[in-house]
């Protein structure tokens, strides 16, 4: 379970392929763990590029999928078929080559609308934390679609789900949960490659007000040599 005021823990690796080696391990060890203690592992998945190496790994070393509960993090309001909604890229990489039953694999419909997408969506969200949220980083320190100058929902008991009408970047509209409903949760996972990302990990860990690390507090963050600021290399 996390704790409100802990630090982040940070596990570095030389490159992405290491980490997702590494990351898919977890992944699936947590899943044993959780299907042995509560049987079923209820997991929070991350959209973008990033996280796809280790989807790809998934396949061959997870075991007992009908216990798999799947939900996103955020989507695109973009039509199903779109290449950048992030439902289609899990499918594809990971989704469409194991037994999980497809309803326990929770779309978010954001074809209806930001709006209405959250309301059906904050519906079928399970009441019990989950058992894991692996998230990922932005440039600008977003994580899911929770994005600098904007609601993150982080009271406690707020809205498991926010409707997004003015994104920082295309699409405008999108469908996140909310920064408390994200932090519900037994485990936590931030995924973060490439050098692009040192500008938000320095933040982090000057202790600015970005959504990473509020929503991270406590969190085990991912990542490569090329995200962790230069100055601390060495």
């Amino acid at each position: 379970m996390l704790e409100e005021n802990a630090l982040p823990r940070w596990h570095i690796y030389p490159d992405q392929e290491q980490i997702s080696t590494h990351l898919a391990a977890a992944i699936t060890r947590m899943a044993a763990e959780a299907i042995a203690l509560r049987g079923a592992f209820h997991l929070v998945v991350a959209g973008g590029n990033t996280p796809r190496a280790t989807y790809a790994r998934l396949p061959s070393m997870g075991r007992d999928w009908q216990h798999w509960h799947i939900y996103h993090g955020d989507e695109r309001c973009l039509p199903p078929e779109d290449p950048e909604r992030n439902s289609l890229m899990l499918a594809q990489t990971w989704l469409s080559q194991v037994p999980i039953p497809s309803a326990q694999i929770h779309t978010i419909p954001a074809e209806a609308g930001a709006s209405e997408a959250a309301r059906r969506y904050a519906a079928i969200l399970p009441a019990q934390r989950f058992d894991l949220v692996l998230l990922g980083l932005g440039e600008d320190g977003h994580t899911a679609s929770l994005f600098p100058g904007h609601d993150w929902g982080q009271e406690k008991g707020s809205s498991p789900t926010l409707s997004i009408l003015d994104a920082a970047k295309p699409p405008p509209q999108r469908v996140s949960l909310s920064a408390w409903r994200l932090r519900h949760t037994h485990a936590l996972f931030f995924l973060a490659c490439g050098s692009g990302k040192q500008d938000a990990i320095a933040a982090w860990l000057r202790g600015e007000n970005i959504p990473a690390a509020v929503v991270g507090r406590g969190a085990d963050v991912w990542l490569d040599m090329a995200a962790w600021p230069e100055r601390l290399q060495g």
